[in-house]
């Protein structure tokens, strides 16, 4: 019974970068045990489709190690087998990349029969075996590293077999809550724009997210998108929020907010009159498909449907302003809507020039939102109370003494 270190740790380990000690962070390999020698040995089993134990002090999941055989279409398409007689080598043969398929020893010596460490020095992700074809999730994780590892090339064929298994079908057996966690992972890596031009590059992404893949080739006024090409300012914008440190729920309204203009009829290009309200609606179809969360669903609404005005908000004045406010509800969830400017800043910035460009908008509406939640509602409701008034009234008072705030600040500015 041998316990080797795999996968990531040992990958991020020999490339200077960083493994945490929390549980998860590292993963184990156990060699020539039994589910019952885990079991006597104190180690919790969690496993469901394959013998996986948490160690008793650590924490950390250690699996048996394994061999797997197609059985079916998609994630769960496989038998597997776990038994004392299964090597290291056997193990390390079912993994999806070579630089993730070497193994250290207790002694710090690392096992590495795919080649993973030429790999890595080459800066290349490639499959280890044709076994990768029997996944389709491997190729949303391998766009996944590549968002991650942003100067590491995908080798040429690797990226042959993930279009062979695009055209098979495989993709097509994804599973909507193993989509979301891979897109969810690579939107919160260092340069998520490579996930989707991985994606892309082998037709998956018009399987999965066809709303975003129809972007490319699409025109944009050269006036205020440099960059023309929607796809293009799409990927500019998401590289701006990871450099911005968004949150995911940030990234994803990103990643949706141009949608309508994708639908956009081609007789009225470059321009996309009313293309929020498409983006919107688009949205609402990819948040029910994938299963996104509602945090990141209700986010990306607001940036979709209200982006546009935003930007336009220099502009305008007080009424304006307080209507924008409260259609995006700004006064009950001011931490949201701080959130809906960040996304509005990615996107202003992610065109060709803009970059370093300050966002005029951002420190407005938040100076306007203070003022408006400044106000001492309590005082106007016992006012309102005072003069008979009572429901809706009290409502109408508060509102009016928000506005009335709200254009004294802006007349000062």
């Amino acid at each position: 019974m041998k316990t080797y270190l795999v996968g990531g740790a040992v990958r991020d380990r020999l490339l200077g970068r960083s493994v945490g000690d929390r549980p998860g962070d590292r993963d184990w390999v156990v060699v020539g045990a039994t589910p019952q020698a885990m079991l006597d040995a104190g180690f919790r089993p969690v496993g469901k489709d394959f013998p996986v134990f948490l160690h008793p002090d650590t924490g950390e999941e250690h699996a048996l190690a394994r061999t797997e055989r197609k059985s079916g279409h998609g994630y769960h398409g496989f038998t597997v087998h776990a038994a004392p007689d299964v090597t290291l080598e056997d193990d390390l043969a079912r993994r999806d990349l070579t630089v993730n398929a070497m193994a250290e020893d207790a002694d710090g010596t690392v096992i590495d029969p795919w080649g993973g460490q030429r790999d890595l020095a080459a800066r290349v992700l490639r499959h280890v075996s044709p076994a990768f074809a029997e996944d389709p999730v491997r190729i949303l994780r391998l766009a996944r590293f590549a968002a991650r590892f942003h100067d590491f090339s995908v080798a040429p064929e690797t990226a042959r077999l993930m279009r062979e298994m695009v055209a098979a079908g495989e993709v097509d057996h994804l599973v909507a809550e193993r989509v979301w966690q891979e897109l969810a992972r690579g939107l919160m890596e260092d340069r998520p724009s490579r996930m989707f031009e991985v994606l892309r590059d082998c037709g998956a992404l018009a399987r999965l997210l066809p709303e975003v893949d129809r972007l490319w080739g699409v025109p944009q006024r050269a006036d205020y998108h440099p960059e023309v090409d929607t796809g293009v300012h799409l990927m500019m914008v998401l590289d701006m929020s990871a450099r911005l440190e968004a949150s995911l729920a940030v990234r994803y309204a990103c990643l949706g907010h141009d949608l309508g203009k994708g639908t956009t009829p081609p007789d009225v290009l470059p321009r996309h009159i009313g293309h929020e309200g498409r983006s919107a609606q688009l949205l609402k179809a990819v948040g029910q498909r994938l299963r996104v969360p509602n945090d990141c669903r209700e986010l990306a609404d607001v940036v979709a449907r209200e982006h546009g005005n935003i930007h336009r908000s220099s502009e305008f004045g007080a009424e304006a302003v307080f209507r924008l406010l409260e259609r995006c509800d700004a006064i009950r969830k001011p931490q949201r809507f701080h959130e809906v400017l960040l996304a509005c800043e990615c996107d202003a910035r992610g065109r060709l020039g803009f970059a370093d460009t300050a966002y005029a908008p951002g420190p407005r509406l938040r100076q306007a939102l203070d003022c408006v939640l400044a106000v001492d509602t309590a005082a106007v409701s016992a006012e309102a109370l005072a003069l008979g008034l009572a429901g809706p009234a009290i409502g109408q008072r508060i509102g009016q003494a928000r506005l009335h705030a709200l254009t004294q600040h802006l007349s000062t500015r």
